[in-house]
């Protein structure tokens, strides 16, 4: 890597490179703030798929790491590390996606007895009342950190007292726009499927459609908050597909009907 006469080389920024099994690194990068972390995971992910090193066939995102896989036959784990480390030493962990800044989400949730099972055994575990695990998720600001299966947000951090236990049991079937959390994360359920997570609540708006392009309008890094609604607000919101705040017919959004 050269650089300009009377300047210093440009310091290779600090990523942890584990070595995970024969043709795979664990990426990470090295800061013990965890919004760096993630935030960085997100670039580092960006930069990679951008300049798609020799050897290189997947990478897979985290919620503040990466697994990258690479052909072993062409590239050695201490050769792609650094290939990686130059590439982001040239582009800049800081640089974030031209063009998009981070969309706000505001996301309508109703909680009742059917939505919400597991709401009083996550008060229990964490010491506070119902309307208090309520009242810090509506106060959290959440960060999407990745898109998981299916495209569902994973987003953190909550703003609990503690961590909230996964079920001992996972549900084989959780129905789509639940609400759960786990740890201090939260995660929305985009279709039908299995879940270990705990279901505190359910939003009637539509998080992911196939029959949209894209058929999310959320990314990696956008903002999260929820908003506790009235059951009498399902009908009016159901099957409404979440767009950024902003975006929304003004009749949909949830702060609109308040006063009527």
């Amino acid at each position: 890597m050269s650089t300009q006469p009377g300047q210093p080389p440009r310091r290779l920024p600090d990523i942890e490179a584990t070595p995970f099994g024969d043709s795979a690194l664990m990426l990470k990068v090295a800061t013990a703030d965890a919004e760096e972390r993630q935030s960085g995971s997100r670039r580092l992910r960006e930069i990679l798929l951008d300049v798609r090193p020799h050897g290189l066939t997947d990478v897979v995102a985290g919620v503040d790491s990466l697994l990258v896989e690479f052909d072993c036959l062409a590239v050695s784990h201490g050769q792609l590390a650094q290939t990686i480390r130059l590439a982001v030493a040239g582009s800049g962990l800081e640089h974030t996606e031209p063009g998009r800044a981070a969309e706000l989400f505001v996301i309508p949730m109703v909680v009742s007895d059917t939505y919400s099972p597991d709401l009083p055994a996550v008060a229990e575990e964490l010491g506070i009342s119902q309307e208090a695990v309520l009242g810090l998720l509506e106060e959290s600001e959440l960060s999407i950190n990745l898109l998981a299966s299916a495209m569902a947000p994973m987003m953190g951090a909550v703003r609990f007292p503690g961590q909230v236990s996964r079920c001992k049991e996972p549900r084989t079937n959780v129905d789509s726009g639940s609400v759960m959390v786990a740890g201090t994360s939260a995660i929305i359920q985009p279709f039908p499927g299995p879940s270990g997570w705990k279901v505190i609540g359910r939003t009637p708006l539509t998080v992911c459609d196939i029959r949209e392009n894209p058929a999310t309008s959320y990314r990696p890094g956008d903002r999260v908050r929820f908003r506790i609604v009235p059951a009498s607000e399902w009908e009016h919101l159901e099957g409404q597909f979440l767009r950024p705040e902003g975006h929304q017919d003004p009749m949909t959004a949830p702060d609109s009907r308040k006063d009527h």
